[in-house]
């Protein structure tokens, strides 16, 4: 069995192909990139791959058997057509299986809904492919905040709009072992699963950071509009608002859902604790 993941040179794309080495061997491991030079060092075969470009996914998916679509992270309209040429291309080559790469979030009433929207557009075409499909909805990276920590040192405090509301994080190295799982297990075969870990508050991440990585920090919470202006006038429009919809969507409750990890992976999912463990461990 020939698996392709595409994205390979990204953070998920490539904790993904390291898990699925360790189930089928680098042998039957593909990996799609736009630029195949920045994931050479996986030590598997690196196709060409630009979700903009349908042609190049004609190539990149001969001779497979299952892929791993990783959602584009291009303007919210562009992405269905970009997800759309991976899926088309899978199936005119005869690609058995197909998994996606979804993620966990409200289609309606914050400023990351638009998002959301599109990949439920995604989900609905790869349900409707008539290949065999899996559909993971990733909950919040947990890296993001552990890579920015020396930022929050030097401010003193996480700041953000999510104020009480409940986050169930996830991490790239979790979400890596539950997809090579659903890729290589049949059973899973046409479930859809939130994976997500333990829900936390963001009182509660800034705790645990601070016991992991000995800082001193606060959390301090801020409204919408005032974080959506901070992020946009730092960020741009475009990701200023994607990064406070997430966490305006944390605050509305979007991001507390059950978790389907265990179903999906075999295992219990890491606690935020454990996470920021190994993340430390790994620099």
């Amino acid at each position: 069995m020939k698996i392709a993941v595409t994205s390979t040179s990204g953070h998920l794309g490539s904790s993904i192909v390291k898990h699925l080495i360790a189930e089928i061997g680098k042998e039957n491991v593909v990996g799609i990139a736009r630029t195949p030079a920045k994931a050479q060092y996986l030590g598997v075969e690196i196709r060409k791959g630009d979700y903009n470009n349908r042609e190049e996914f004609d190539i990149a998916l001969k001779g497979i058997d299952a892929v791993l679509l990783v959602s584009g992270m291009d303007d919210p309209q562009k992405r269905i057509v970009q997800h759309r040429n991976v899926i088309e291309a899978a199936k005119s080559n005869g690609v058995k299986k197909i998994v996606y790469t979804s993620i966990v979030g409200a289609e309606e009433g914050n400023a990351f809904s638009p998002i959301v929207q599109t990949n439920r557009q995604t989900e609905k075409d790869v349900r409707e492919s008539g290949l065999a499909w899996v559909i993971g909805r990733n909950g919040i990276y947990i890296e993001p905040d552990l890579e920015y920590i020396e930022t929050y040192v030097k401010e003193g405090e996480i700041r953000n709009c999510a104020g009480d509301g409940i986050c169930t994080y996830t991490s790239r190295q979790e979400l890596g072992y539950a997809y090579a799982k659903m890729l290589v297990e049949e059973k899973h075969n046409g479930n859809t699963y939130n994976l997500v870990g333990d829900g936390i508050t963001q009182s509660q991440l800034t705790a645990d950071i601070n016991q992991v990585f000995g800082t001193d920090l606060v959390f301090n919470s801020v409204s919408v509009e005032d974080y959506l202006a901070e992020r946009k006038a730092e960020l741009g429009d475009f990701m200023g608002t994607v990064i406070a919809g997430i966490y305006e969507g944390i605050k509305g409750g979007a991001n507390s859902v059950l978790s389907d990890f265990e179903k999906a992976a075999g295992r219990t999912h890491k606690s935020s604790l454990e996470m920021m463990k190994a993340f430390k461990a790994m620099q």
